[in-house]
């Protein structure tokens, strides 16, 4: 048997061996071994191909170089992983996957010449051109869409992975034409905002004050975008205003409805709420709206009538706009829903479903 002392002179001698065969002295690396002394004899520590070694002792540091920094698929900065290794940035039109020209120098941020920067000029107008391709006014839309959401997200501060939460939503509120009529590009770009802040670990108190404040929709349309995209498009976020229905009541007159009636009629209207989430009824209105004509349903599904359209109208207000025309129509979808839902407009088989759903 071999001595270690041997052992150890035969693996420097074939090192030796190698280096002379190959006609050039090895080069001397501190990567990757990480040192350059070696920790058995304080010898020199060399690098030859994929090996790091010690020249007197012959002792091998390191075998091979392994690379252990994050990949782009570990960052989640890759698209297709199968198709290509392309970055990808979700607040993109094309997903970032596209040559960004500078505006007055060149890659080395040197200034432009004249003559560069009128081919720089021509390039950029291809460039657009080519960028939102067949659908250009929707892709445009899209586009203003997206940066609206990064500049909300930039002034709340809100993080990375939430503002590219948003633009996800509001690609896919573009994909299923939620935009036109009364739901403009930009409520649906707060609205993005706000169902990716809620559906993180971000600070939810009054952060749809905050939304709003910095989006270019009014604070309600921005609510109606938000329950329109969560109703629309299936995403499973929190509620914007779970607490609606009782809002609304808090808002009535104290003697509108009696202790015990105003009890059942809550539990009701908080079933009819839950349908009208999934029909969904009036997707595109704030959900204190639809709250107040919940409530308003479920009053006239109950024997013994209590309230008024009005007063459901005054009450709902208080919380954001609301006509009495928006709470018969959204009443009398909510009815519907119901009776298609249960076969009957019997109240108490609403009742006996949310009590199930307490215990």
């Amino acid at each position: 048997m071999l001595s270690n002392n041997a052992s150890e002179k035969t693996v420097s001698d074939v090192q030796s061996t190698t280096t002379e065969e190959r006609g050039h002295e090895p080069t001397v690396e501190h990567e990757p071994s990480g040192r350059s002394a070696c920790p058995e004899c304080e010898g020199q520590v060399i690098t030859e191909d994929e090996q790091s070694f010690c020249t007197d002792c012959g002792l091998i540091v390191a075998d091979e170089w392994v690379d252990l920094s994050p990949t782009l698929n570990d960052l989640g900065l890759v698209g297709d992983a199968d198709q290509s290794i392309e970055t990808v940035d979700p607040l993109r039109t094309d997903k970032g996957l596209h040559t960004k020209i500078g505006r007055n120098t060149d890659g080395r941020g040197n200034p432009l010449s004249n003559e560069q920067w009128e081919k720089v000029q021509r390039l950029r107008k291809w460039h657009k051109r080519m960028q939102f391709g067949e659908k250009r006014k929707r892709t445009k839309r899209l586009n203003e869409g997206l940066r609206d959401v990064e500049m909300i997200g930039g002034n709340l501060s809100l993080p990375d992975h939430v503002v590219k939460m948003a633009a996800q939503f509001l690609r896919s509120a573009s994909e299923a034409r939620l935009p036109g009529g009364r739901m403009a590009w930009e409520a649906l770009a707060g609205g993005a905002v706000l169902l990716a802040a809620r559906a993180s670990s971000v600070n939810r108190d009054e952060i749809d004050v905050a939304v709003a404040t910095h989006t270019k929709a009014p604070h309600e349309r921005v609510c109606a975008a938000a329950r329109k995209i969560r109703c629309e498009c299936g995403f499973d976020a929190p509620l914007i205003r779970p607490n609606a229905v009782m809002a609304v009541v808090d808002a009535l007159d104290d003697d509108a409805i009696p202790g015990a009636r105003a009890v059942r009629t809550w539990r009701l209207a908080q079933h009819l709420m839950k349908l009208g989430d999934q029909v969904p009824v009036g997707p595109g209105t704030p959900r204190c709206t639809v709250a107040a004509s919940a409530l308003y349903a479920a009053d006239r599904l109950l024997s013994r009538k209590h309230l008024t359209q009005e007063q459901v109208a005054v009450a709902a207000s208080t919380i954001v706009p609301t006509s009495r025309n928006r709470i018969a129509r959204y009443s009398r979808e909510l009815v519907d829903a119901y009776e298609a839902e249960h076969g009957t407009d019997d109240p108490g088989v609403g009742l006996e479903e949310e009590r199930d759903t307490l215990r």
